[in-house]
């Protein structure tokens, strides 16, 4: 596999692929353990110590590479028809701006819908700059309708030696289910109705 994804604009450093799979937290066993993967690449900021007005090449030029994340996570769990919930990430190194992980929210959230056959909920996100082994919970939800409570999650991603004060570490996120005892009422899964990403 190239590190170059897109020309020179993306370049690759390394990629991380981990999974979470919960049995139980303190109540019965449930008849299947969730699992919760999470796909990262770390990328050079083209962009690090220097201002630049348009973002947008780098924005597109990504998009490939969250659809070779978004097929590592849709394997990983078994299949896109496994997938239940979803989320988003950036971690940008101190030489850059808050704006440069801000690209991911259409690439990356892109990405994620082309792969999963076009979920209408909204893909939920989380971005910081921070130094180098800095870790960030990311934000999961339904990926049909953002009200399902049982679905709301979080997932902890980061890389130990990443990023480099150059550097940017994409991630995403999927699970093929909600939270192991979730048991707070609200739209069920089986209720969704509406279609419109919420409900």
């Amino acid at each position: 596999m190239s590190s170059r994804v897109d020309g020179d604009l993306v370049r690759v450093r390394k990629r991380t692929l981990t999974m979470d799979t919960i049995f139980h937290e303190f109540g019965p066993p449930p008849e299947r353990p969730i699992r919760l993967a999470a796909a990262a690449a770390v990328v050079a900021n083209p962009f690090a110590g220097r201002y630049v007005e348009d973002l947008t090449g780098f924005m597109a030029a990504l998009r490939p590479l969250g659809v070779s994340l978004a097929e590592d996570l849709v394997e990983t769990l078994g299949g896109r028809d496994e997938i239940e919930a979803y989320g988003k990430a950036s971690i940008v190194g101190v030489n850059g701006e808050l704006e440069h992980g801000a690209v991911w929210h259409e690439a990356g959230g892109w990405a994620m819908r082309e792969t999963l056959g076009g979920p209408k909920a909204i893909v939920p996100s989380t971005k910081v700059v921070a130094a180098t082994g800095y870790r960030l919970m990311v934000p999961l939800h339904h990926v049909q309708a953002a009200y399902v409570r049982s679905h709301f999650n979080v997932m902890e991603i980061g890389v130990q030696d990443a990023p480099r004060p150059d550097e940017i570490v994409f991630a995403l996120v999927m699970a093929d289910g909600g939270r192991i005892h979730s048991r707070l009422g609200g739209l069920a899964q089986h209720d969704i109705a509406v279609h419109d990403g919420q409900r």
